[in-house]
């Protein structure tokens, strides 16, 4: 009985130790976020008082929305979607191989491991505004700057979570393969992609919902779609012009977030 006993006040010490580590560990979390809220002003009431006025003043010149030139806005849309299956369909063709490489279980050599994932971190690493601006000045205006900036960007997000995806796989089915003489190809053809391959349309529609929204960013530095309208409007102060155009991405947005959902249910 004094073993059971025993036990149970062990087991009791531990469950308040654990349970004190991951109150502490809680409240070191929230001494940053309150440290960083204070630092930015995210609790400077006098500032966001003033600012609420001049946000409503904002808000009524936005209305009515203006949609006189709702025609002229369908191209740029087209661009704006044409873009972001573009870019997504680049970063995936991309992805995959790199992401054969930059996983531990289907690597060929730890060093190619290190260089794979060194190269998804530094593509993850730079903003695809960033990139947007650096291909407008290498190729010019248009959609096509846009493209390549959304897809090398994406290269570096798709192919860690399809990384990611490849390490989860069951190692069963692979060592499977490799005991039958299967060659390194076949067994990641056979004994790893059709285990992830749910996973990998996953996350390649969900990265098309997101680049369909970072499209509409890339025209705002030159990159085509309805992003350069919405900054045309903005620049010259027709508010009520980008509170339509708005309105439209939000329409198209939810579309195809809509879609999206299909997809993701026909791939399960």
């Amino acid at each position: 009985m004094s073993d059971h006993n025993s036990q149970y006040d062990q087991l009791l010490d531990e469950a308040q130790r654990d349970w004190m580590y991951n109150a502490l560990r809680f409240g070191a979390a929230m001494l940053v976020i309150l440290i960083c809220a204070h630092y930015v002003g995210l609790f400077d009431a006098e500032r966001l008082s003033e600012g609420v006025p001049s946000l409503f003043s904002l808000v009524g010149e936005m209305m009515p929305p203006n949609f006189n030139e709702v025609a002229n806005w369908w191209k740029p849309l087209l661009d704006t979607l044409a873009m972001s299956i573009a870019g997504t369909a680049l970063a995936v063709a991309f992805s995959l191989p790199l992401a054969f490489l930059a996983a531990q279980n289907t690597s060929p050599h730890p060093l190619v491991y290190q260089m794979a994932r060194g190269l998804l971190n530094t593509l993850r690493s730079i903003p695809e505004l960033i990139l947007g601006i650096i291909f407008v000045a290498a190729v010019g205006f248009g959609a096509l700057p846009g493209v390549l900036a959304l897809g090398l960007h994406s290269i570096g997000m798709v192919g860690k979570f399809f990384a990611e995806a490849i390490e989860h796989a069951d190692p069963a089915p692979i060592e499977a393969a490799r005991a039958a003489g299967a060659s390194p190809l076949q067994v990641l053809l056979h004994g790893v992609l059709p285990q992830v391959l749910p996973q990998l349309a996953d996350t390649s529609i969900y990265r098309w919902e997101y680049n369909f929204r970072a499209s509409t960013v890339m025209g705002m530095v030159g990159a085509g779609g309805i992003g350069f309208e919405l900054m045309g409007s903005l620049r010259i102060m027709q508010y009520q012009d980008v509170s339509a155009i708005l309105l439209v991405i939000l329409v198209m947005v939810t579309l195809v977030d809509a879609f999206s959902g299909y997809l993701r249910k026909r791939f399960k």
